[in-house]
């Protein structure tokens, strides 16, 4: 049986050249990078050439990026850590309804805290309106966290407006970029952030690791104590070999990102007309073209989602119905309720995302399994009506 995996947007392999870049920092160089010793200055000098690798990727300075464990601790520190640094100059914060758990359950933790949240709908397609953010800023807004793309649906935001008006009104402005980073170019300059959160397991790195871009001047109180590791910003005993890993998986997604872009946008395109066009009741879910160029979420009309979702994985194909940080919830997807689906219509979608291991012919293979299974499963859902 053919073995299709399309769930990169969940993770993606570690790439061979990132595993052997992180080998020596197991077992030869695995002195602490705090220490002032010669073995220690050995693994610092590799932390800090992953910090300026992950910079350049950015437009920003080295002293900019925090190393954290991984995406959902650079979205809790930024939120908390902005949020808590600027209680003296208010309480409201803004963000949007499709966020990712890891910034939305923050914000509700701060919300207990007596912060008061904005959570701003998005259009059908999933796309934030930068003047529903202007209209919510208040003189007691002090930090807006906005998404750079959603990791279900691929809609992109329209960051940079966003963050023009932040900047304007003096507001910090975080963006989720793990979804992005590594995948798309990304100037924080020109997008106007002060934060941006990242994770390597997305790109092709390994799991664990990630980082904060924090813009300098902009103070973030500390979420986790302890050393003085990144500039009093984040304790903790630096994972050298992850951050290895970063800066190698980084360095090869730039070096490859315009083809990739260019290879997977083609083959989603092609996915997408062709399931459309032969699967009847089939529909997109999230912006047509300002998407991630790897997302294909799609519903169909008639299909329970989790029967259509086992009975891919029984023929090899590896997908998913949302996020995988909430694949055990029976609830719909948050996403696909505030982009105005109903109930069943969400729990009849999938999410397809593509990388660097996905071929012509995986594709062809999705296409002619999907149509069979669709007309099966609705078949079956006829017969037991």
């Amino acid at each position: 049986m053919k073995s299709v995996y399309l769930d990169y947007a969940a993770t993606t392999p570690v790439d061979r050249e990132v595993t052997e870049s992180m080998l020596p920092f197991f077992g030869e160089i695995f002195a602490n990078p705090s220490s002032v010793h010669t073995p220690g200055q050995r693994a610092r000098a590799a932390v800090e050439k992953t910090r300026s690798i992950a910079a350049a990727l950015l437009g920003a300075a080295a002293e900019e990026i925090i190393f954290t464990s991984g995406g959902t601790e650079s979205n809790n520190l930024a939120v908390k850590g902005l949020a808590a640094a600027r209680r003296h100059l208010g309480d409201h914060i803004i963000t949007s309804a499709i966020e990712h758990h890891a910034v939305l359950r923050p914000c509700e933790t701060l919300e207990r805290e007596g912060f008061r949240i904005t959570r701003l709908n998005v259009d059908s397609a999933g796309l934030l309106d930068p003047a529903d953010v202007k209209k919510a800023m208040t003189d007691k807004t002090i930090l807006i966290s906005i998404m750079h793309a959603n990791n279900e649906i691929g809609t992109i935001q329209p960051i940079e407006e966003i963050g023009r008006m932040a900047r304007e009104r003096g507001v910090p402005f975080h963006t989720d970029a793990v979804q992005t980073f590594g995948h798309l170019p990304i100037d924080v300059s020109r997008l106007n952030v002060d934060a941006l959160s990242a994770s390597a397991h997305k790109f092709y790195g390994p799991k664990g690791v990630g980082f904060l871009y924090l813009r300098k001047g902009t103070r973030i109180l500390p979420q986790m104590e302890g050393g003085d590791q990144e500039r009093n910003r984040r304790a903790s005993t630096h994972n050298v070999p992850g951050i290895v890993g970063l800066g190698k998986a980084a360095e090869l997604a730039e070096a490859g990102m315009a083809a990739e872009m260019k290879r997977l946008t083609e083959m989603r395109d092609f996915a997408v007309e062709r399931i459309l066009g032969e699967i009847g009741q089939a529909h997109l879910n999230g912006h047509p073209s300002a998407r991630l160029p790897n997302n294909i979420n799609v519903r169909f009309d008639g299909v329970e989602g989790e029967a259509l979702l086992f009975s891919l994985d029984m023929a090899g194909i590896a997908c998913s119905s949302g996020s995988a940080c909430t694949s055990s919830s029976v609830d719909p997807s948050h996403v696909l309720a505030a982009i105005g689906l109903a109930r069943q219509a969400a729990h009849s979608s999938l999410r397809f995302s593509l990388g660097r291991g996905t071929t012509g012919g995986d594709i062809e293979y999705l296409l002619e399994t999907l149509a069979a299974t669709v007309a099966r499963l609705r078949s079956l859902s006829k017969r037991g009506a």
